[in-house]
């Protein structure tokens, strides 16, 4: 009896635990992977006075357009991942993100569970996207991050043989959920260091806390730059 009640619950705990895997995935709440594989994958970077705000784009064009006007005003520099179903809906934003010298990246195209897919799952998920926006800007983008944080060997394999680096993040606003100002600064800024990659949506909030946070940047010695500008490319 005491076997078949500890069976039963280590099952409850189990589900419970693909339960909970399985929503963060799909809300983005968090990284998830199940992927081994760290090669060619990176969380942050080396940069000695450098933070990289990275944006991931699916939606909300008129935010885009006022944060590179933010960005323009502190002379700061990001990294827009860009979704492939947004950019074939907003080719002028794409290109204006780029012509103002900002780094285009990829998002994949439909916003899919990386982890989820095969390799030829991945490569029809992500090859369109990083297509279209080359052809968008006239450039070669080098950089993909996966939604939700999500990818596995297969994902990590395609990005290699498409020649892009996967980009995770090391701190993570959240500001696809909360609309709390001072919370996207705290997460943003709370013990900041070099080299960190910050990862931030154009949401209304967002356009609000950015100048406080590039001005904690500047603040602090540092700037912002892009992501392949602080891996040194």
């Amino acid at each position: 009896m005491k076997n078949k009640i500890i069976a039963i619950v280590t099952n409850l705990i189990i589900c419970a635990v693909i339960t909970v895997t399985a929503l963060v995935g799909f809300l983005g709440a968090g990284a998830v992977t199940v992927s081994d594989n760290d090669q060619n994958v990176y969380y942050r970077s080396g940069a000695e006075d450098e933070v990289c705000l990275m944006f991931n784009v699916y939606q909300n064009t008129d935010e885009v357009y006022e944060i590179l006007d933010v960005l323009d005003e502190y002379g700061a520099k990001a990294t827009f991942f860009i979704g492939g179903s947004w950019a074939d809906d907003n080719v002028d934003c794409v290109r204006e993100i780029f012509t103002r010298g900002q780094e285009v990246a990829s998002h994949g195209y439909f916003h899919k569970d990386h982890s989820q897919l095969s390799h030829d799952g991945n490569m029809e998920e992500i090859a369109p996207s990083v297509k279209l926006i080359n052809m968008i800007c006239n450039t070669k983008i080098r950089l993909f991050a996966p939604p939700s944080g999500a990818f596995n060997d297969y994902t990590v394999n395609a990005c290699a043989s498409l020649g892009l680096k996967v980009i995770m993040w090391s701190k993570d606003t959240i500001d696809w959920r909360d609309s709390d100002q001072n919370l996207i600064f705290s997460r943003a800024t709370q013990n900041l260091q070099a080299g960190d990659f910050i990862l931030m949506h154009p949401t209304r909030s967002t356009v609000k806390a950015l100048p406080r946070i590039l001005g904690y940047i500047r603040n602090s010695g540092m700037t912002a730059c892009t992501v392949s500008h602080s891996l040194g490319e």
